[in-house]
């Protein structure tokens, strides 16, 4: 009798929460996004009155800056998603996977449906503590900004949203690549390398091609003020997830075609 997808989760979920690698991704996750944010909003708080700060004052985002340690947090998130397909394929435990579950497919959503559903919550709960913390930095001399106005709340809630889907993004590039390392350097390169070379391009090629960069897209959901040169945060969050669903698509087509 074939598993259900019901069990093909169930099994995803014992592996996913007893391997020491997922455990402390989570950990640098947390630590990234609460830790490196909190130094920002210090630095922030610390600089505000220096002189020759007035137009920074004009742009000032205080949501987005109380988040900032996404930034790194999203790295930590991908190598957990990444890790997630490329650490069966590492051991050879991912024939055992396909001999207990032969519909590959569902293999591949059970665990897209274990890391969506651990990073989505775990990331509102950390980007939600980010920002609360953010703000009572700001407090007193620095604007902070409140859930109740204008697209705060919006504002945070994406940037879990994000999170989540960047994690499937780099699940993606793991099921397609299959090892740890190629994966976590090509995820890497197009988080960051390709959008500082996108900047050594003429001003218009860098205007059309950069919003189309995963790293943009999330710029643009998490910011309560919309960004210049960049979608509107519904546009961006339908991009980032066709591209979600196009790597994944390859990933899936391609083990379907190939031994484990």
């Amino acid at each position: 009798m074939t598993p259900t997808l019901w069990s093909a989760i169930r099994s995803e979920w014992i592996k996913f929460r007893s391997v020491r690698s997922t455990l402390t991704g989570l950990l640098t996750f947390v630590v990234l996004t609460i830790g490196i944010s909190a130094v920002v909003c210090i630095a922030v708080k610390s600089h505000w009155n220096d002189p020759g700060s007035r137009f920074d004052h004009l742009v000032f985002d205080p949501t987005s800056v109380s988040m900032t340690g996404i930034f790194l947090a999203q790295f930590a998130v991908g190598t957990i998603g990444i890790l997630a397909i490329t650490s069966e394929y590492g051991t050879g435990s991912m024939r055992t996977t396909l001999s207990a579950i032969p519909r590959r497919l569902r293999v591949v959503l059970a665990k897209m449906v274990v890391l969506a559903t651990a990073i989505i919550v775990l990331g509102e709960v950390v980007v939600f503590a980010a920002f609360t913390i953010g703000q009572s930095i700001f407090k007193g001399t620095v604007p902070t900004a409140s859930l109740s106005t204008g697209d705060v709340a919006r504002a945070v809630i994406m940037a879990g949203v994000y999170l989540t889907l960047i994690t499937l993004f780099a699940f993606g590039i793991g099921l397609i690549l299959r090892t740890t390392a190629a994966s976590i350097i090509v995820f890497t390169a197009l988080l960051l390398i390709v959008p500082v070379i996108v900047n050594f391009l003429p001003s218009a090629l860098q205007n059309d091609i950069s919003k189309f960069l995963p790293s943009q897209l999330g710029s643009s959901m998490w910011a309560a003020t919309q960004p210049t040169q960049t979608f509107a945060w519904g546009t961006s969050t339908s991009i980032l997830a066709l591209y979600v669903v196009a790597i994944v698509g390859v990933g899936s087509f391609l083990l379907q075609r190939r031994d484990a």
